[in-house]
């Protein structure tokens, strides 16, 4: 008698989805550490002692790099993260004294975009290599204009994307990279927490917080796994029964692009039972991580050889920092273009803005 399966009709197995153990088979090693120059004296100077700037300074003292000025309009807080960081170093309100020493080759900015164009501009004319800090610039007619700005000047523009280097993004990315799912045809981001930590912050007055402030790693990352491809984004935004903050909690993006999809779902209202997920599809593969939250992550990398599970060292916070900046200082001593560029951030920054395009408009938009 002719089975099922032999006639080509489905088994009950295929119908409840079930799947075999995969074997375990070693994980690739690969490049997904945060990159250091061979000279780690280059001198430096932060620009903006806001909160994040902790977390910059945290990863560059812990990776032996040279600060040497702590500048702010604040004095105090200048003093503050100098005295906590970097006793050594200068603290000052006084910007063009930054620029004036020559000591300082690279400027690292951290302040709001609405002054830090202006900043860079001034950078760039001393002659300063220079790591802005994230979102890049609020419109890509601007950032365009700075990264000819820069290259005209002969000077390095980094953006500090710094999940680029959290442990489990940047195993994947360089997964990818090194083709080992082949063809990405979906790349998926699923996360839930409590964001509503921004009451009573300055972040809490920014609009499109989740896709914009929050949502432009996300961004980042898919743009570092898909390529500057994408066709169409589709996004909504919605605010979250009782949420206490202004800006919506909720949103959703799903971008298509030639022979795949991507999609990003962030819920900032989630009080209980924290989850964050990441799975990259490919041809020959799949590469996924799963944790709480940003700092503890499992990877797995599924291949036709079985399943392998990497042990990943350090955590995003703060060695995606460190990963930004060292990036920035080898390309500097290798004179060449950083993986963080800010010409190839462009691409996320279309992407970024393109979802919230829609997410106001209610539009698919176009790219």
């Amino acid at each position: 008698m002719t089975s099922a399966k032999a006639k080509g009709e489905p088994s009950p197995s295929d119908y409840a989805l079930t799947t075999e153990a995969a074997v375990e088979t070693a994980a690739p090693d690969l490049p997904y550490l945060p990159p250091m120059p061979r000279d780690r004296s280059i001198g430096i100077a932060l620009v903006g002692a806001g909160g994040i700037s902790a977390a910059h300074l945290d990863a560059y003292r812990a990776y032996g790099l040279n600060i040497l000025s702590v500048c702010s309009r604040d004095l105090a807080r200048a003093r503050a993260r100098r005295d906590a960081f970097f006793p050594a170093a200068e603290a000052t309100d006084d910007f063009e004294r930054v620029l004036g020493d020559p000591r300082i080759a690279v400027l690292d900015i951290t302040t709001h975009p609405d002054v830090r164009v202006d900043l860079m501009r001034r950078a760039f004319a001393a002659g300063k290599h220079v790591l802005s800090q994230k979102p890049f610039v609020e419109d890509v007619a601007t950032g365009e204009a700075l990264v000819e700005e820069a290259e005209r000047r002969g000077v390095k523009l980094a953006v500090n994307q710094n999940g680029r280097w959290a442990p489990h993004l940047a195993y994947m990315r360089e997964a990818v990279a090194a083709g080992l799912i082949g063809e990405v045809i979906g790349a998926h981001v699923a996360i839930r927490w409590n964001h509503q930590w921004i009451a009573g912050t300055a972040f809490e007055a920014v609009d499109d917080l989740l896709l914009w402030d929050f949502g432009i790693h996300w961004f980042d990352f898919l743009s570092s796994v898909i390529g500057d491809r994408p066709l169409t984004v589709r996004a909504v935004a919605a605010p979250a029964t009782a949420q206490i903050v202004r800006p919506p909690m909720l949103a959703e993006a799903l971008i298509a692009y030639e022979g795949g999809q991507a999609s990003l779902i962030l819920n900032g209202a989630a009080l209980f039972g924290p989850s964050d997920t990441t799975a990259i599809v490919g041809t020959r593969g799949t590469i996924s991580s799963k944790g709480p939250d940003l700092g503890v992550q499992s990877v797995e990398l599924h291949t036709e050889a079985g399943v392998a599970r990497p042990a990943l060292k350090g955590t995003w916070f703060n060695d995606g920092f460190a990963g930004t900046m060292g990036e920035l200082l080898s390309a500097i001593e290798e004179d060449r273009e950083p993986l963080n560029s800010a010409r190839g951030n462009l691409a996320s920054l279309r992407l970024c803005l393109a979802a919230v395009q829609s997410s106001r408009t209610g539009d698919t938009v176009s790219i």
